[in-house]
């Protein structure tokens, strides 16, 4: 202990360089033994060779460069690819929104001048290299402008989810330690202020949207914080711009985890700029001067994949980001998308779900003609797309009558790309939108992967795969069983930096040749085509010692019940499998909660059971026979296509309400968070082990294997 405190004083006293020259290697132990990954403040001498992660927000990594192909392009921050689309595509429009019935349109080279803006605005305010600009609030011009700006003025870009409580903004805001946060409005702003005074970093708020209630200090609207950088000279911000690399953070995604804080996962300029390049590659997106590609920017900015189609990819390519209403998910998406028309569309399972129910609602309506033609067309629709080879005429007058009119009334006329990621998508959707002549590509990633990292496309697809890897890019299964499942490991220059001052957790999903560990269960086949099987973490390993996926036994029963909205599967450390149910119920259009109106087409079905229900209540706890009948005969037909005896439901319950966001049973993604289900409805699940013993109830009878 002598040595190392004289050596680290006479470090900071006397002649730097002749003490480091002879002292290093023990300085170098000496520090990392008593501070993990940290450098010390006092000295500014970067390492050698940097690491292939760091935990650190002024850290730099190793890039995982190639030889050749894609991976040995060059590096690229985002100021340099962002000044290259301009460059070329200056006068092309980049974002497009509407302001009560007028359209609005920004072009490339005043999107790029807006940004610098901005950025001249946040250094004004006082932001720090390094330190954090909270975005919260709705998609827009703004929120693209604040997370590009943040970035540019040697910031981090940090989106905050809009459905997160005061506490949950106060933690994210406190760990980026964020200097500015922008809100979009009052509703967000009272966040903020309830949880200002305990946010010692943070400098300024900005509000983008309606007139400001009150005037308090260090509160600007949006004209006024661009009114602050607008005259601001240009020297320092470049300064600040050739400053930065490919491998230093820029940007920091919070992962909304089901278990403890959320985690600040760091990507780098590199990241974004590679991963960008790499997915239009990989999905032939068409350069602007061909032709413009078009997307909708409607899904929670917070989240990566938003933000890599609707900001990165868009802007590598020089496409168009149409801004939807803030109601989108309520109702209005489709509106926006007749409107905007786009060529490229992304879509969490729940957009595709709600858009399967209307269609299902509006057609049980349709005279039997037209029912008849529709069931024909997509009959003929599934076959052809699931068979190769040339189309028979049937599928072309399919296509006339049938498949061209759906397209536009879903604004999807243009759209040759329709993609779902971020939440696993039953087969039965799959299936209604292919024999419809929309294929659904699946996407498959993380936010520690920068976003994708397979993606299917239409000339290599494969119903319920999630494609094949992006170009440059490795995947590897993990521990292979004997069906060749193993956990889903990446390999690329997408992999993230690390979670900001979290070594421990980096650790765990980094190995020691910097592979990305997924905790995600998967299987290629001999093209190498991936297909999700489960998530070790949500494996359901069974008192009896069985390891049991719950996704796929959730999907068969949804498949063989229409009328089930949400299936979860229980039974953990338990000597049965139980199940709880939700009904697909109609959703307030203001909130998103579920209602106890059923759904048109739930209603269809229960008449169909010779059920008069046309409420959650009058099915939940079992108090419709007709229903509880066909639930049970579909359960009974997934249990007979059970792999074993374990991997049979014993029991269910159908609950009182569906899940939700606002409720707390599904994240911003749609993703089901079971441990917060296990608690809510724990007295429920109790119940179904009461009787240990006996497994059947007269309730729900059950057949002998």
């Amino acid at each position: 202990m002598i040595l190392k405190d004289f050596i680290k004083e006479e470090l900071l006293t006397c002649n730097i360089n002749c003490w480091w020259l002879f002292f290093s290697p023990f300085v170098s132990l000496s520090v990392k033994a008593e501070h993990g990954d940290e450098r010390p403040d006092s000295l500014s001498v970067p390492p050698a060779e940097p690491r292939l992660w760091t935990t650190q927000r002024d850290g730099e990594v190793k890039l995982r460069m190639e030889e050749s192909g894609l991976a040995a392009e060059p590096a690229l921050t985002v100021n340099q690819m962002f000044v290259s689309t301009v460059e070329r595509y200056g006068e092309y429009t980049a974002l497009r929104w509407k302001e009560g019935d007028q359209q609005k349109s920004l072009k490339y080279k005043d999107y790029y001048q807006t940004c610098r803006t901005a950025a001249k605005s946040f250094l004004k305010l006082g932001l720090e290299r390094y330190h954090g600009v909270g975005i919260l609030g709705f998609n827009s011009v703004e929120w693209f402008v604040t997370d590009i700006g943040a970035i540019l003025a040697g910031g981090f870009a940090v989106g905050i989810y809009t459905t997160n409580s005061p506490e949950a903004c106060q933690y994210v805001a406190e760990n980026s330690k964020a200097n500015i946060i922008v809100v979009e409005n009052h509703k967000q702003l009272q966040k903020i202020l309830q949880i200002e005074d305990k946010l010692p970093h943070l400098k300024a708020i900005v509000q983008y949207k309606d007139e400001l209630k009150e005037k308090r200090p260090n509160l600007y609207t949006w004209a006024e914080f661009l009114e602050l950088g607008r005259d601001e000279p240009d020297a320092p911000l470049d300064a600040i711009i050739a400053s930065q690399k490919p491998n230093q953070c820029c940007s920091l995604i919070y992962t909304s985890g089901t278990t403890g804080q959320p985690k600040g996962v760091m990507l780098s300029h590199d990241n974004l700029t590679w991963t960008a390049y790499s997915t239009s590659k990989h999905v032939n997106l068409t350069a602007a001067s061909q032709a413009q590609e078009v997307v909708v920017s409607y899904l929670p900015l917070s989240h990566i994949a938003a933000q890599m189609v609707d900001i990165w990819i868009t802007m590598k390519i020089g496409g168009v980001t149409y801004f939807a209403q803030p109601d989108a998910l309520k109702g209005s998406l489709v509106d926006t998308l007749k409107e905007a028309r786009p060529t490229a569309f992304m879509g969490v399972p729940r957009v595709w779900e709600k858009m399967q129910e209307k269609m299902k609602a509006v057609g049980a309506k349709s005279s039997t003609v037209r029912r008849k033609v529709a069931a024909w067309a997509k009959d003929v629709g599934l076959r052809t797309n699931l068979t190769p080879g040339s189309a028979p005429v049937s599928y072309h007058i399919a296509k006339k009558l049938v498949f061209k009119k759906v397209r536009k009334a879903l604004g999807l006329d243009r759209c040759t790309k329709c993609y779902t990621g971020a939440a696993p998508i039953t087969k039965d959707t799959l299936e209604f939108f292919l024999s419809l002549n929309i294929p659904l590509c699946e996407l498959y990633g993380m936010s520690e992967s920068s976003g994708p990292h397979t993606i299917s496309r239409h000339d290599a697809f494969r119903l319920t795969s999630c494609g094949i890897e992006l170009p440059g890019c490795k995947t590897k299964l993990h521990n292979k069983d004997e069906e060749g499942n193993g956990e889903i490991c990446f390999w690329g220059r997408h992999i993230f930096m690390g979670y900001l001052n979290m070594p421990d957790k980096t650790e765990e999903a980094l190995d020691a040749e910097g592979w990305l560990h997924s905790g995600d269960l998967g299987k290629q086949d001999e093209n190498g085509f991936l297909f999700i099987t489960g998530r070790i973490k949500e494996l359901i390993i069974t008192a009896g010692g069985e390891n049991i996926p719950p996704v796929p036994i959730e999907d068969a029963v949804k498949e063989a019940v229409p009328l089930i909205s949400n299936a979860m599967l229980i039974g953990d450390k338990r000597k049965f499998l139980s199940m709880l149910l939700t009904i697909k119920c109609q959703v307030n259009p203001d909130t998103g909660d579920p209602q106890d109106e059923l759904t048109p087409e739930a209603v269809e079905l229960c008449r169909q059971l010779g059920s008069k229900a046309v409420r959650v209540s009058e099915i939940a706890g079992g108090r419709d026979p007709a229903v509880n009948a066909a639930i049970q005969e579909g359960i009974k037909r997934v249990n007979e296509n059970s792999t074993s005896n374990a991997q049979r439901i014993q029991k269910w319950v159908i609950l009182d309400r569906d899940f939700s966001v606002g409720g707390g049973e599904l994240g911003p993604t749609m993703k089901l968070k079971r441990p917060v289900v296990v608690k809510m409805y724990k007295e429920q699940i109790d119940n179904f082990y009461k009787d240990v013993a006996s497994p059947a109830t007269p309730d729900n009878p059950l057949p002998p294997k």
